[in-house]
């Protein structure tokens, strides 16, 4: 039997470090290769609260593009309230060889500064409501006069938008950064109107669903199915496929839908992998899911190691295949979804 002096003498369990560094890689047609960080902060406000979060990343490419950002991820009140905060600037030059769509490449260089509030309140069980709110400053150019004329024929433009909209917003999740079984639904729009400090009046509408399904021994079927509508909104602001491996924005429509379905296999304490496909439609405004050249497959597969056991943020490296030879290999903190 272990004396009381020997149990008082036995070291107290090590506690987590709260702070999480991971480094951030993507290779892809639209930024080339980029290198860069994320430097984070977690805690939690009490005991009943989920896990909060603040985070700053930094990101260079071999094309002189740079991204940088700020944000919180926040759960407190006994996660009766959650509010999450983003700040992000970027100085990014595109080389697109098919832009929106159109046959035509284009170089340019775009500048954002954009600003994003969420705030959620409980409600009942597992429904919040809330309220949401972003402002974005963009500026374009285009690389060459050639360019700058292809930018003007696409009603491409510089422009501020600023918008609010409500939330409503379902999770049952046991976990926010890797859930083994529930489910979010998220119904929200934005209503961008000058009166913001915007330069259009329009909206946009999301409804996001999302499952996850444990099966075996620690494996999770996770499916995702998006919507991004939108009304009367200039070039820049149309809904755009929003998969892994193609570039963000360069395939857009008045409205998009997508599918998306990822295999999580467990294979060690801390470590698993993924297998994943998805499909997007751009439609509206004369464009129809029927034709080919508006249907965006993806599939692909990668490979994640626990970072934080204790709160389930993964170090996630990736490779996403789509059309056209639209293609990324991306290294990231967390699930796509």
């Amino acid at each position: 039997m272990p004396t009381d002096k020997a149990q008082e003498s036995a070291p107290a369990p090590e506690k987590p470090s709260p702070w999480l560094l991971a480094p951030v890689f993507t290779s892809n047609p639209k930024l080339g290769t980029t290198l860069g960080a994320t430097a984070g902060y977690l805690t939690r406000f009490d005991e009943k609260s989920r896990p909060s979060m603040f985070a700053t990343t930094l990101q260079y490419s071999s094309t002189d593009s740079i991204v940088a950002g700020a944000f919180a991820r926040t759960s407190y009140d006994e996660d009766r309230q959650r509010l999450n905060i983003g700040m992000t600037y970027g100085n990014i030059k595109n080389d697109y060889t098919d832009y929106l769509g159109t046959g035509v490449p284009l170089k340019n260089n775009a500048e954002l500064r954009s600003g994003i509030l969420r705030y959620l309140y409980r409600v009942s069980g597992d429904w919040f409501i809330g309220v949401q709110g972003i402002y974005q400053n963009f500026t374009i150019a285009g690389a060459t006069a050639f360019d700058e004329q292809v930018l003007d024929v696409l009603g491409v433009a510089p422009y501020k938008s600023g918008g609010l909209g409500v939330v409503g917003y379902y999770d049952s999740r046991d976990n926010d950064f890797k859930p083994s079984r529930g489910w979010v639904v998220s119904l929200n729009n934005l209503a961008y109107r000058e009166a913001l400090g915007g330069a259009n009046n329009f909206d946009v509408y999301r409804a996001d669903f999302r499952h996850y399904i444990p099966h075996g021994d620690g494996n999770v079927f996770a499916l995702r199915q998006l919507n991004h509508l939108t009304s009367d909104a200039p070039t820049q602001n149309l809904a755009p496929v929003q998969l892994r491996g193609y570039k963000t924005g360069q395939y857009t429509g008045k409205y998009v839908s997508q599918f998306e379905g990822e295999e999580r296999f467990k294979l060690a304490q801390r470590w698993t992998a993924t297998l994943f496909a998805a499909l997007s439609c751009t439609y509206g405004n004369g464009k129809s899911c029927s034709d080919n050249s508006n249907l965006f497959p993806m599939a692909g597969a990668g490979v994640q190691y626990i970072l934080k056991p204790e709160v389930g943020i993964v170090l996630n490296l990736e490779y996403a295949q789509g059309k056209a030879g639209n293609s990324g290999v991306i290294l990231k903190t967390g699930y796509t979804f």
